[in-house]
């Protein structure tokens, strides 16, 4: 199969995927992984079908991705196996498109946690084209591949690095993205970090779940507009989360603040628990940097709207948006799979 006619298969799948409405089994699908992941909320699940549809399946995009590589028809397709997670709805679509693309074979293995949306993507796919069941196979055991990308948990990073050591691989592991603020942020900028923090329930790789603010900072201000999001409260899981831990707090008389749909814990642990935000106090902005320099390997998204020496970021309200040359933990998938 050409690249132009996998090229294709996508933008059809994106078209059919914006018409969902009247498609059967693409409900079906969403039935089935809201029945399986309680995590999975209809709003969760459109706001990742909106990502995939017009950053994912967009022609323009596409091309403009693609212009960047040479030699993207394989005359020896290898056969890679993809790990997928399954914390947020749609995550590992990049890989299963980016395999895809590359021309190799593609063996998944699923999550237990989303094992309903991508398969629909890949029927739909199948649809299309009846030789795309011939490139991509769902697996139960990962054997005899050629490389391997796999993610999940800092502990599973390293039983993935042993089981696939004599392959090329790229294993992801835990990571956190951090905001940091100057205390002249807009109510608007306010609102983006709220999105950022919030969406998913703030259980992907890309929420914020840190802010570094200067010292004086207002986070009483922070805290009255991260109230439009107080509804999250009436998903039973997120409210369990968000009492179990305000009482644990509250015990180990930890220095905290909260509202009623999210708890501020003064923390300098870049991983926090969910319906809560870990923030630090920063006083000079040099040293700051240096500290964000030296943590980049944890960090997968830097979110602020005060320009940083020497530190990538990406605005305040952005980081639910990644591009299609967006790569998880900057490795560029599509380069490593050219290697092949």
């Amino acid at each position: 199969m050409k690249l132009e006619e996998r090229k294709n298969i996508l933008i059809e799948v994106g078209k059919q995927l914006a018409e969902y409405e009247n498609n059967e089994s693409i409900i079906s699908a969403i039935r089935k992984a809201k029945s399986k992941n309680s995590w999975f909320t209809d709003e969760n699940i459109t706001f990742a079908l909106d990502a995939v549809i017009n950053h994912y399946c967009n022609e323009e995009k596409l091309n403009q991705w693609l212009s960047k590589y040479d030699k993207l028809e394989k005359s020896i397709p290898k056969n890679v196996g993809l790990i997928l997670a399954g914390n947020i709805p749609f995550v590992g679509i990049h890989d299963v498109i980016t395999v895809f693309l590359s021309g190799h074979n593609t063996h998944i293995k699923y999550s237990e946690k989303d094992a309903a949306l991508i398969p629909m993507f890949i029927n739909l796919m199948n649809q299309i084209d009846s030789n795309v069941e011939k490139l991509i196979m769902s697996v139960e055991r990962l054997k005899g591949m050629d490389a391997v990308v796999a993610t999940g948990s800092n502990n599973s990073a390293r039983y993935f690095d042993y089981y696939f050591k004599d392959i090329p691989t790229i294993i992801r592991k835990n990571r956190n993205s951090v905001a940091i603020l100057d205390g002249s942020e807009s109510d608007e900028a306010i609102m983006g970090l709220a999105k950022d923090v919030f969406t998913y329930f703030g259980l992907g790789c890309r929420n914020v779940s840190k802010i570094y603010i200067p010292e004086g900072f207002d986070l009483t201000r922070l805290l009255s507009l991260f109230e439009s999001y107080k509804y999250l409260v009436d998903h039973n899981k997120y409210k369990n989360n968000y009492d179990y831990n305000y009482a644990i707090y509250l015990l180990n008389k930890n220095e905290f603040l909260a509202n009623e749909n999210i708890i501020f814990l003064k923390d300098s642990a870049l991983t926090s628990r969910i319906a809560c935000l870990h923030y630090e106090y920063y006083k000079d902005t040099d040293m700051l940097i240096n500290h964000l320099s030296d943590i980049a390997d944890e960090v997968q998204c830097y979110l602020s709207n005060v320009g940083l020496q020497s530190i990538e970021t990406l605005h305040l309200g952005t980081s639910q948006y990644p591009e299609l040359w967006d790569y998880a933990d900057g490795i560029d998938t599509f380069e490593f799979l050219n290697k092949l």
